[in-house]
C-alpha cells in the first residue's frame, strides 16, 4: 500500500535526523529545491509576500496565498508541501479554519500557524478550529514567537514555550516551532518536555543538524534566510550595474539559463 503525502510528511518528523526544509516562495524555488534533493517543500511567508511586492506580517491576501499554494504543489507534485499561513489572516477561528480547508484542497499536507504577539488562547482556538475542519491528516506546526519577539524574560522563555506547547497540542497541533531559539540547553529542555516533534529555525550560532538531532530536534527550517540571501545578492549586483553599467559583475557565477529553463519544464501557471 502506498503511503499518502501526509503519512510521508508525518514520518519525516520521526527519523533519526531532522527533516531539513529550505523554505521556498514560488513554483520556481520549489522546483529548484526538489532538484537538489529536498524531501518535502515548505514555504516562507516572508519570501512569498516579498516576491509579490507585499510586506510580510499577515498582509498577504488569502487568494494570493491559495494561488501560490496550488502553483507550488504543481511544481513539486511528488513531494509533501507545507504552507505557512502566518496567523491565519484573521482573528476569527472559523475564517482561519475555512482558509485551512481551502489550502488542503490545493493538495497541501501541512501548515504553519503562529501566535505572534497575540493571545495563546486565541491561537489554541484557531488550531482546534482547523483540526475540526480538516480532520487528522494535516500536520499543524504551531509556531510560537516567544523568542523572536521577546515575549517573556530570557530565563523564562523555554518554560513558556513548553506551557504553550501543552496548550497548542491539546488543541490538535502536530508539532511545536519556537522560532528563534538557539541555546542548546533551552532546545533540549523544550524537546524533553513536549510530546510532539520540535522544529527550530536557522539562525546565526545554531548548531548543525546532527547536533540538533541529539538534542531532540526533528525539523530544521531555513525560514526567510534564502530569500534574504537572494535579495541581498540581487541588490548588490543590481545597484552596481545601475551605477556603472558594467556587465561582468551582473553576469558572474550564474546558474546557466539552459539549466534553469530545463528545471522549470512542466510547470504551469
Amino acid at each position: 500500500m502506498t503511503n499518502t503525502k501526509y503519512e510521508i510528511f508525518e514520518a519525516l518528523h520521526r527519523g533519526d535526523t531532522p527533516l531539513i526544509l529550505c523554505n521556498v516562495w514560488d513554483g520556481g524555488s520549489a522546483r529548484l529545491m526538489r532538484s537538489l534533493g529536498a524531501k518535502a517543500i515548505a514555504t516562507t511567508s516572508a519570501g512569498l509576500a516579498w516576491a509579490l511586492g507585499i510586506a510580510d506580517g499577515n498582509r498577504l491576501p488569502a487568494d494570493l496565498l491559495l494561488q501560490a499554494a496550488a502553483i507550488i504543489v504543481r511544481a513539486a507534485p511528488d513531494l509533501p508541501v507545507s504552507i505557512d499561513m502566518e496567523a491565519g489572516y484573521s482573528d476569527d477561528p472559523s475564517r482561519v479554519a475555512d482558509l485551512a480547508r481551502e489550502i488542503v484542497a490545493a493538495g497541501v499536507v501541512g501548515v504553519n500557524i503562529e501566535d505572534g504577539a497575540g493571545s495563546p488562547d486565541l491561537m489554541a482556538t484557531k488550531i482546534a478550529a482547523i483540526r475540526a475542519a480538516v480532520g487528522p491528516d494535516l500536520f499543524i506546526n504551531a509556531r510560537t514567537d516567544i523568542y523572536l519577539r521577546g515575549l517573556a524574560p530570557a530565563d523564562e522563555r523555554a518554560a513558556e514555550a513548553v506551557r504553550r506547547a501543552a496548550l497548542y497540542t491539546g488543541a490538535g497541533a502536530s508539532g511545536l516551532f519556537p522560532a528563534g531559539v538557539t541555546d542548546p540547553h533551552e532546545i533540549k529542555y523544550i524537546a524533553d518536555h513536549i510530546h510532539v516533534p520540535l522544529n527550530v529555525m536557522a539562525r546565526p550560532g545554531l548548531l548543525p543538524a546532527a547536533d540538533l538531532a541529539a538534542l531532540g530536534v526533528r525539523r530544521l527550517s531555513a525560514g526567510s534566510a534564502l530569500p534574504e540571501q537572494l535579495w541581498g545578492r540581487v541588490a548588490a549586483v543590481g545597484a552596481a550595474f545601475l551605477r556603472d553599467g558594467i556587465s561582468d559583475p551582473i553576469c558572474a557565477d550564474p546558474l546557466p539559463y539552459g539549466q534553469i529553463n530545463a528545471l522549470m519544464a512542466g510547470i504551469s501557471a
